[in-house]
């Protein structure tokens, strides 16, 4: 047991359970550049180990009651379907471009979360009503295959693009978003964890020591989203994914 590992983890959960995130993309990036794990083992680990990590958070964040159950089962299911498929692709793409691509889509995260956030009005990201039928079917069935897809072939959470979609799509706040997120990742960290499974990149022993720490982290984390102002809030989940993208390629 590596208790470098532990520890490093454990404050990587407290962040990633205040700001909503599955946080694979920042684990990927320590895994690599801290331990020397491959970046194919890394993202298997990484985005296996958020099926635990984003339960406990998204316990807490039920309990804080940030949790829309409707548009995080909708968006959830499809997206393990997405992330499954999104795996099988990851595994033809070598290591080297992988990391690139990985860090890319970490930039274009941050990037579109402080368009969303900053460039529009404030208004904009409050509570709405979530659409209903037909046409809430069809942005929960865009949201998730999208979202995990991108999850699968990177590694990452799509923490960014989940949140985005929430608010955007179906029209949740804020701090909604945060904790709906939570919840989404679960059933898309199966999906790609099975597919990791079943091409033998997971190591089950970095994988508990991962787990171990994320998921004590999260469920500290998430204590502190509804007593943190939104500026910060908004700040913390566009810098987290910046921070992963630049030392994922350092």
């Amino acid at each position: 047991m590596h208790v470098s590992i532990l520890v490093t983890m454990l404050f990587v959960g407290v962040t990633l359970g205040f700001i909503g995130a599955g946080g694979s993309g920042f684990i990927i990036s320590l895994l690599t550049l801290l331990f020397g794990i491959s970046i194919h083992t890394a993202l298997a680990t990484a985005l296996t180990a958020m099926i635990f990590s984003s339960f406990s958070g998204a316990v807490s964040h039920y309990r804080e009651g940030n949790v829309s159950v409707k548009a995080g089962t909708a968006v959830g299911i499809t997206g393990a379907i997405g992330a499954w498929f999104g795996s099988h692709f990851s595994a033809h793409i070598p290591g080297g471009e992988l990391k690139w691509f990985t860090s890319g889509m970490l930039l274009f995260s941050a990037f579109l979360l402080w368009l969303r956030m900053f460039l529009l009005s404030r208004e904009s990201i409050q509570t709405k009503s979530i659409p209903s039928g037909m046409n809430f079917t069809f942005r929960a069935l865009l949201l998730g295959i999208v979202t995990g897809l991108l999850s699968g072939m990177f590694g990452i959470g799509s923490t960014p693009f989940i949140q985005l979609g929430l608010m955007v799509l179906l029209g949740l706040s804020v701090l909604q978003a945060a904790g709906t997120t939570m919840m989404v990742i679960i059933p898309i960290a199966l999906g790609g964890g099975l597919a990791s499974f079943q091409q033998g990149y997971l190591d089950i022993r970095l994988l508990l020591e991962v787990v171990a720490g994320t998921m004590t982290g999260t469920y500290i984390g998430a204590k502190f989203t509804n007593r943190a102002p939104v500026p910060l809030l908004k700040s913390s989940m566009i810098a987290v994914p910046i921070l992963a993208s630049v030392l994922l390629i350092v």
